[in-house]
């Protein structure tokens, strides 16, 4: 009877302390907007992503984020008032972080 509960008692311990196996279904693009002419970041610069529409702005630093996106292949755009729009197309795979860096520039 001992033996049987410390067997019963070890099978408890052992399934409970297996953690599930998950996958991530989820990637990211993120990147940096830089002036083609002077390798500065470019600030404010507006980011769309399509084909979900989503957009935002970079920071101080030139970067951008999207999280949470559906794996497939999208087209980021940059655009600011007084440069050349620019555009890439990446694709993204479930679980992974794709890193881009897009140069805009200056109008003449």
């Amino acid at each position: 009877m001992k033996k049987t509960l410390l067997l019963i008692i070890a099978l408890i311990a052992m399934a409970t302390s297996c953690e599930p196996v998950t996958y991530d279904t989820f990637c990211t693009i993120s990147g940096t907007v830089i002036d083609l002419d002077t390798g500065d970041p470019v600030q404010q610069a507006t980011v769309t992503l399509s084909p979900s529409g989503m957009n935002t702005y970079t920071g101080n630093d030139g970067h951008f984020e999207f999280l949470g996106l559906d794996a497939r292949q999208y087209t980021v755009t940059a655009q600011k008032t007084g440069y050349v729009t620019n555009r890439k197309t990446v694709t993204t795979v479930a679980g992974s972080v794709v890193d881009i860096n897009l140069t805009l520039q200056k109008n003449e």
